[in-house]
């Protein structure tokens, strides 16, 4: 039942779709123009670099809401399932985001969200995130590529920081931890699998913050 009340509670926080409000705010459906996708990437280059940072704001905060209020109802009655659970939230607000169900279930692809989740449930997790996405973007400036290598280092750090014992979780938990990770993973790699396509060929485009980005 925890579980499930997560889920629902990181949901409706997810539900909240930063990039079709800001788009709509400004007499446009961001789903219609540049990539369709309702998120941080996507409105940095239709409405701008003040528009995406915005919706990366909202798209963070969401999920960082929703891990903070499933973490203070359950905090003292499951302290071994804490982080379970907090990842139950984000794994909600992420589904959330993609799935909103008042937009026919079209929304963006989950990666702000994923920020809030890296950045909320576990200080190890911080530096990671940090230096692999913006290093991978300065390098290349490929978001996809940066998001899916956050991806990536995520599941391969909830597994090392896990078997440290540092969720103190016992092993079972552990393990619904790491199948919830990989799922995770595989849905965002799903959500990519066009970006995966494009920087296979060569032809993934490109994302500037200080430049105009062009089609």
């Amino acid at each position: 039942m925890e579980r499930i009340i997560c889920i629902a509670i990181g949901y409706v926080f997810g539900m909240f779709q930063t990039a079709f409000i800001y788009g709509k705010l400004h007499g446009i459906d961001i789903r219609e123009h540049g990539s369709g996708n309702a998120g941080t990437t996507n409105t940095l280059r239709v409405l701008g670099t003040k528009a995406g940072l915005i919706v990366l704001a909202g798209d963070i905060i969401k999920c960082i809401l929703a891990i903070v209020i499933c973490g203070a109802l359950f905090d003292k009655s499951h302290p071994e399932e804490l982080y379970l659970l907090k990842l139950y939230a984000a794994a909600g607000a992420i589904l959330g985001h993609n799935f909103p169900f008042y937009l026919k279930f079209k929304g963006g692809k989950g990666i702000a969200a994923t920020a809030g989740l890296i950045l909320s449930f576990h200080p190890a997790f911080v530096p990671m995130g940090v230096i692999i996405f913006f290093g991978t973007f300065f390098l290349t400036h490929y978001v996809s590529l940066g998001s899916l290598l956050v991806y990536a280092g995520l599941l391969i750090e909830m597994v090392a920081v896990g078997q440290m014992g540092m969720f103190g979780a016992p092993k079972e938990i552990l393990i619904e931890m790491y199948i919830l990770t990989a799922v995770l993973t595989i849905l965002a790699y799903y959500k990519h699998r066009e970006n995966i396509v494009r920087l296979v060929k060569g032809q993934e485009r490109k994302t500037y913050l200080t430049k105009k980005n062009k089609e």
